[in-house]
């Protein structure tokens, strides 16, 4: 399934029914007066957060949702039927967003959480409702109100409690593959991973969701490389771990790049509590190593952890220093949505 993260769509909530003008006329019956119903109320248009979605791929081929007419009054005092409703069905962690691209109108953040977007327009008036003991044979009725129409914006943001930032080729998907049962794309090149990933990760009876964000270059926000449009995946994570590869030419740079970029983009990421890993030790000289993690220690004042995917060195300790930040932040301590889990 193809991973789409942000659409714009067109909604319409329906009109209301119009009233009838309708007369009682029946054998017998002298005096029958007026008897017009109500039109029927328009149906609403609704966002409901749904089970087994993780992208917004199916707004791509359809964008207009409308909902429909109420249905009209008739004679006989009949009152017509309310519109059927429209329904957009989102997956958890979507963002209903004006068409501005910046005011949230909801954030559907639980399995069956519904939002209200578009109020149906009221049904108009029958002439029965209009008659009194002054106006006994009222000949009008109202028209049903319109509905409300506009565009608006759906935003995705993947809901995990850690997520997975570094340089591209930093060995994220690696890592990712290595403690979930997760299956991302890995190649030894940079930019293998395009989109957002997730994976469940069990470790000592607890499990929490790990989110593997594509890579970030110098000039991410600027647009540099594919941006940091994939960076609002992991504002709701709890913590990050931040990945820098051991065999690069500069590890310090690299770890200041990453940071500058999170700084740029706001939102609260540069200061979310983070994991600093030299990942892909196995492959890098020991003195190299050292050499970056004294570097490291001197620019963040603590040491960072030294892992290697591909063998599991160092995946236990980091590993227990996810669980550790994630108590300290109070992250919830419940098994995944199986929605998430990818096999």
């Amino acid at each position: 399934m193809k991973f789409l993260d942000q659409a714009k769509v067109y909604i319409r909530s329906g009109d209301g029914g119009a009233g009838a003008v309708s007369f009682r006329r029946e054998k017998f019956v002298e005096f029958g007066g007026p008897d017009g119903g109500d039109g029927g109320r328009g149906g609403d248009v609704w966002a409901e957060a749904v089970e087994g979605l993780n992208t917004l791929i199916d707004y791509r081929y359809r964008q207009h949702f409308k909902a429909k007419t109420g249905g009209h009054g008739m004679g006989r005092d009949r009152h017509g039927a309310k519109g059927a409703d429209a329904i957009l069905k989102l997956p958890v962690g979507t963002e209903v967003l004006a068409e501005d691209n910046k005011t949230v109108l909801a954030d559907l953040t639980e399995v069956g959480q519904r939002v209200r977007l578009a109020v149906g327009g009221n049904g108009g008036f029958g002439n029965a409702h209009f008659k009194s003991s002054t106006n006994r044979a009222p000949r009008h009725a109202n028209p049903g109100q319109p509905g409300v129409e506009k565009w608006i914006w759906l935003r995705l943001k993947l809901i995990a409690d850690i997520g997975i930032v570094g340089l591209p080729n930093a060995g994220k998907s690696t890592l990712l593959a290595r403690v979930s049962a997760a299956k991302p794309k890995i190649a030894d090149y940079p930019f293998t991973t395009l989109t957002p990933g997730l994976g469940v990760v069990r470790h000592k009876g607890r499990e929490f969701v790990l989110a593997d964000i594509p890579g970030l270059i110098e000039g991410a926000h600027g647009g540099v490389g594919i941006g940091d449009r994939f960076l609002g995946h992991i504002e709701r994570c709890s913590a990050l771990i931040h990945l820098v590869d051991a065999n690069g030419e500069e590890p310090l740079k690299a770890y200041q790049t990453v940071r500058a970029e999170l700084a740029a983009y706001g939102h609260g990421l540069a200061e979310k509590p983070e994991i600093v890993a030299l990942s892909r030790i196995d492959i890098a000289d020991g003195s190299k190593v050292e050499d970056a993690a004294d570097a490291l220690e001197r620019c963040r004042g603590s040491r960072g952890l030294v892992i290697s995917a591909a063998t599991g060195q160092g995946i236990e300790a980091l590993l227990d220093g996810c669980l550790m930040l994630l108590d300290r932040t109070g992250a919830q301590d419940e098994a995944p949505d199986p929605r998430w889990r990818k096999e």
